[in-house]
């Protein structure tokens, strides 16, 4: 073989060498990211070339899948009861991808989860039948909360203290996401996404607003907790009017004429004293009320349920009249409906906070469990006798305050109203609160609730916590408790 020939065959087989390793590098560490690439025609087409799995409320699928023409998506997706269901299931569309409880278990809806192949499939990448979520909604509750929010903005939770279980999300105005799931849905799309209500927006997880005076609970947990006080009977040093340290700011009460000079704590939570919760914050200072917070579960920017909440939050870096803002869930105090319901649940389970979960477990196409969420995993948030105290003034509140419209005949109630300021120097309706819970003494059952009505279209001298959201968590706790 003369030299040419040799140097051509080597630098032949160099190339033939090279290809394969490419095709390796590819085959072996580069496939998984192009297989999950979103310009990855193949994978949609994988994604619907059967019908999804399903999401699961008390045993009843709430979700479906229908055959379609004229594409390669062989099917979409359909929801039962959509409007009803959308904030625990989220959509999951050809067109827009997936959100919520469709997009986190997506792979596992569609077949393409690892765990559902034996180790034959895996390597063949052969697709498998789809698996299930089960979710741990209560479908009487989701529909009593969602009827009673009706067409007002707003959301609403409701959670087993014992369990962590979440009984009802729901998020108002909603949306059907049957209408979107396809790819010829651009003009639903649009108008979705250009409501300013922003049907799309979960407001049970994913919008923190000012707590308003349901924060009072936190503040008072913490004076508590810290020896501030010792008991919810034992009078406050709060003058009335109180004017913010270091200003010439006087914070006033909702109702001039209450007892609100020197209350005791289950005074000022009945009457929502405002300068009580103000002076408390100030004396303890932010750090002492941030830290109660947190044990409650603001400022965690990791709250799965499994879907991401966004965090609730109490602030830092402030003066001494800004601290005692916090005090009453103002200045840059934040919450959702869902961080609100487990300072209830909490506080109801003997100051216990069990992890929330929306999702009791991920099953395969047998019913073999993929994931299993633990029921009652639970931390300790406050004492027990400080949750005693807690409990027994909500239930003046709605016995003799301002949470009256939450009373259940038959069955223990607590509960605590908010009213939070809206707008530039309160310039806009104000935002109304309920949180609240109710036990059955005869069967046990219990469940804490948190309401939040963005904007009913009252009028201003019509919002109020106990007006608005009150009996819509009334309806809430009734449903579970039967």
């Amino acid at each position: 073989m003369n030299k040419t020939i040799r140097r051509t065959s080597v630098f032949v087989l160099l190339l033939v060498l090279a290809l394969l390793g490419r095709a390796t590098w590819v085959q072996a560490y580069e496939g998984k990211a192009l297989a999950d690439d979103k310009n990855n025609r193949r994978k949609t087409i994988a994604q619907y070339a059967q019908p999804l799995g399903n999401i699961v409320v008390a045993g009843s699928p709430v979700t479906g899948s229908k055959k379609t023409e004229g594409t390669d998506l062989e099917y979409r997706r359909t929801y039962t009861d959509g409007e009803l269901y959308a904030a625990v299931t989220g959509y999951s569309s050809q067109a827009y991808g997936a959100t919520q409880l469709e997009g986190i278990y997506s792979d596992v809806l569609d077949g393409t989860d690892d765990r559902l192949k034996n180790p034959l499939d895996a390597l063949t990448r052969k697709q498998q039948q789809p698996g299930t979520v089960v979710t741990t909604i209560d479908p009487d509750v989701q529909k009593a909360a969602y009827r009673a929010l009706g067409d007002t903005k707003g959301a609403a939770v409701a959670v087993d203290p014992a369990t962590g279980r979440v009984l009802a999300m729901v998020s108002t105005p909603s949306y059907d996401p049957s209408k979107i799931s396809g790819t010829t849905d651009g003009d639903d799309w649009k108008a979705l996404t250009a409501d300013a209500d922003k049907p799309l927006v979960n407001r049970a997880l994913r919008q923190p607003l000012p707590p308003g005076s349901t924060f009072k609970l936190v503040v008072a947990a913490a004076a508590l907790e810290n020896g501030l006080y010792g008991s919810v009977d034992t009078a406050t040093k709060s003058p009335d009017p109180y004017t913010l340290p270091n200003t010439r700011t006087v914070l006033k009460n909702e109702n001039a004429s209450a007892p609100c000079e020197n209350a005791t704590i289950r005074t000022a939570l009945r009457y929502s004293c405002n300068n009580v919760f103000a002076k408390m914050a100030a004396d303890l200072g932010q750090d002492k009320v941030k830290t109660m917070a947190e044990r409650f579960g603001f400022n965690d920017t990791e709250l799965d349920v499994p879907v991401r909440a966004y965090a609730s939050v109490y602030p830092s870096g402030m003066d001494k009249a800004q601290t005692a803002l916090t005090g009453i869930g103002q200045f840059d105090v934040t919450a959702t409906p869902l961080q609100m319901a487990m300072v209830s649940a909490a506080i109801a389970n003997d100051g216990l906070l069990a992890a929330p979960h929306m999702v009791s477990k991920v099953v395969d196409s047998d019913g073999d469990p993929l994931t299993t969420f633990k029921d009652g995993d639970s931390e300790r948030i406050v004492s027990s006798s400080t949750a005693e105290q807690l409990r027994s003034a909500m239930r003046t509140v709605v016995e003799e305050g301002t949470g009256t419209n939450a009373a259940i005949g038959g069955a223990e109630v607590g509960g605590k109203t908010g009213t939070a300021q809206h707008g530039e120097n309160n310039s806009k309706t104000p935002y109304a609160w309920f949180t609240s819970y109710a036990k059955d003494p005869s069967t046990g059952k219990q469940v804490a609730v948190a309401v939040l009505i963005e904007d009913s279209g009252a009028a201003r001298s019509e919002v109020s916590g106990n007006g608005l959201a009150a009996p819509v968590a009334r309806k809430m706790m009734a449903a579970a408790l039967k």
